[in-house]
């Protein structure tokens, strides 16, 4: 059994997958300030539906004390033993597109509290470069009155988890490491090699693995808007988009993007981190901002192509019935997190229709707190005048959902993954 004894703070799709991993080989501690999220993992259920019960409930342990195995806790005393702390908060952004570091800073005060001479306190949230040392490390110091580099320590390692995703777990994914000195650096790098089997990369300094961390999103979201704006331009010339990626994919260096509607915690929001720091350093980034303004543009585009579908057969705006399929930001999981969909479907109520919103995946409580929708978890018995996929969950592709549609109603694939007669699709 290993002497370090971890801390992970903050137990959502990323803090928990990887405290169960530790937990096969290392003493960690679990720790939410939601009771009610540290109440359902004691019990060996996650409404995330990141890791099973039957995975949970192996590592799972009822004494703090016990050895290796994973303990939650709500109570800051029992991270008082901890030597590695493991901040693993969201990163948002505000209504105005502006990074908000509240989590962080919070999380940093925690921390801050039991921290002790030795102690290693590891960031994996996506932020910008420079934030762990210039932002979150004066915190620790602060409320621990101990010395940066001197009494403590800092480490960055940027979470790769993506939602859902039941191939690429925490594990086969490789980690990116780094440390505030380089024999810190190697410590955390050994921390982490230690239970990643797909590898580690250690990076020279904390800033640069942040910047990596931040580019990864970055590229992705401007590749998608690059797919977007095509989608645009190709339905204007009457051009099936996906047809004309098939096409262009043969080649063997193209990138095999497709449009759709960009969401989520990550890709629709870390963009706005790096514009924001890059504004501050003096540069104002075009590319990364135009790719921004592309896909949250989409919401609108796609609710447009559907009012003009509907006008062309002759079905009345005003009070039409339309069913949306799905509201979380990605297939097959239950995170509605800076979802997309919302945009959708907020477009087509401006137009005073009626919307129907089914997701069997999506906690319908949180839908309503976030967004004040409704949703429903069964396919209605009832026929609309429009049928609009926006997520490609499983349950969705084995419907027939053109017995759904009223006479002349239409059917509109957001994902592109319809095979059936479809009226309309990006």
């Amino acid at each position: 059994m290993s002497k370090d004894k971890i801390a992970v703070i903050g137990l959502g799709y990323v803090g928990l997958p990887l405290a169960r991993l530790f937990a096969t080989k290392y003493n960690v501690v679990g720790f939410d300030i939601n009771q009610n999220r540290i109440d359902e993992l004691s019990q060996g259920n996650d409404s995330t539906l990141e890791v099973s019960s039957e995975t949970l409930k192996a590592v799972l342990k009822t004494e703090i004390n016990d050895e290796n195995g994973l303990y939650f806790s709500a109570n800051l005393e029992d991270l008082k033993t901890c030597n590695y702390y493991i901040i693993t908060v969201p990163t948002p952004i505000d209504k105005n597109n502006r990074p908000d570091l509240t989590p962080l800073y919070k999380s940093s005060e925690t921390v801050a509290q039991v921290l002790k001479k030795g102690d290693i306190v590891i960031y994996e949230s996506t932020v910008y470069p420079g934030v762990t040392e210039d932002e979150c490390v004066p915190v620790l110091e602060k409320i621990s009155g101990l010395k940066f580099n001197h009494d403590f320590y800092a480490g960055y390692s940027p979470e790769r988890i993506n939602p859902g995703d039941k191939l690429h777990t925490v594990d086969k994914i490789l980690k990116v490491t780094a440390g505030s000195t380089p024999e810190i650096g190697k410590k955390v790098d050994a921390l982490y090699a230690s239970i990643i089997t797909a590898g580690t990369h250690l990076a020279p300094t904390i800033k640069v693995a942040e910047a990596a961390k931040v580019i990864e999103n970055s590229q992705r979201d401007i590749n998608i808007a690059f797919v977007n704006e095509l989608a645009k331009i190709f339905n204007l010339m009457d051009i099936d988009t996906h047809s004309v990626l098939e096409a262009a994919s043969t080649k063997w260096n193209f990138l095999p993007f497709k449009p759709g509607l960009v969401g989520g915690h990550c890709i629709g929001v870390d963009p706005y981190y790096l514009a924001q720091k890059a504004q501050e350093v003096g540069y104002h980034p075009e590319i990364i901002l135009a790719g921004r303004r592309v896909n949250d543009s989409m919401g609108q585009y796609v609710a447009s192509e559907i009012i003009k579908l509907l006008v062309k057969k002759d079905i009345r705006i005003k009070e039409a019935k339309i069913l949306v399929l799905g509201i979380t930001f990605k297939e097959n999981c239950p995170d509605v997190r800076n979802t997309k969909a919302v945009d959708v479907i907020n477009q087509l109520k401006g137009y005073g229709t009626h919307i129907t919103i089914y997701d069997p995946w999506a906690n319908s409580e949180e839908v309503e707190h976030e967004y004040k929708l409704k949703t429903i978890k069964q396919l209605p018995n009832d026929t609309f005048d429009a049928v609009v996929l926006t997520v490609a969950h499983n349950e969705f592709l084995k419907e027939n959902l053109r017995s759904l549609l009223n006479p002349n109603g239409i059917l509109y694939d957001v994902k592109g993954v319809l095979t059936e007669n479809i009226d309309g699709r990006l």
